[in-house]
C-alpha cells in the first residue's frame, strides 16, 4: 500500500460508532439537496407542523425524500406513470422513503404517485410548470427559427404559434 497523507478514520467500537455528528458541522451537499428537492417538488412542509398545502389548506401525504426534505402527495391517488409528466413522477420505497423517478420515459405497467401540487386548486399551471421540459424545448426551436430566418433574410419577428 502506498502512503498517503489522509487519515480515514474509523468508527470507534461501541454507542460512539454510531453517534451522529454535532448540528453545526458543515455539510457541503445540504444546499444541492435542497435545490434538488425544489427542482422535484419537494418542498411539503417540514415536521412537525401537519402536513397540509400551504396554498388550499388540504392535507397530504408526507413522505420523506433521500434530499432529506418532505414532499407532499395526492392522498390514495396511484396512476400509471406514462400519464404522468416527466419530473412529477414519485415512487415510495418500503423504507418510507419517496423519491421523484425524473425525466427517464416509465418502464410499462409502472404506477407512479404524484405530489399534491399538481393536483393543487391553489395553484396554477404557470406556477406548476409540469412540462418545464417541454418549455426548454420550445425556447430551443425559438433560437433555431431566429437563427434560420436571420441567415434566409427574415428579419421580421416570428409568428407566435403558441
Amino acid at each position: 500500500m502506498g502512503d498517503t497523507d489522509s487519515v480515514i478514520p474509523l468508527p470507534a467500537p461501541g454507542p460512539d460508532g454510531s453517534r451522529q455528528p454535532p448540528a453545526d458541522t458543515p455539510r457541503p451537499w445540504e444546499s444541492a439537496d435542497r435545490a434538488q428537492a425544489a427542482r422535484d417538488g419537494a418542498t411539503g412542509p417540514e415536521p412537525p407542523d401537519p402536513p397540509l398545502c400551504p396554498h388550499c389548506g388540504l392535507a397530504g401525504d408526507r413522505w420523506a425524500t433521500y434530499t432529506g426534505q418532505h414532499v407532499l402527495l395526492e392522498p390514495r391517488l396511484t396512476v400509471p406513470a406514462h400519464l404522468v409528466p416527466g419530473g412529477h413522477r414519485w415512487h415510495t420505497d418500503g423504507n418510507g422513503t419517496a423519491w421523484n423517478g425524473g425525466l427517464d420515459e416509465p418502464t410499462p405497467g409502472t404506477t407512479c404517485r404524484i405530489p399534491h401540487q399538481l393536483a393543487c386548486p391553489g395553484l396554477t399551471l404557470d406556477e406548476i410548470q409540469p412540462w418545464r421540459w417541454l418549455t426548454a424545448v420550445r425556447d430551443h426551436n425559438a433560437l433555431l427559427a431566429q437563427r434560420k430566418a436571420d441567415e434566409d433574410g427574415f428579419l421580421e419577428a416570428l409568428p407566435d404559434a403558441g
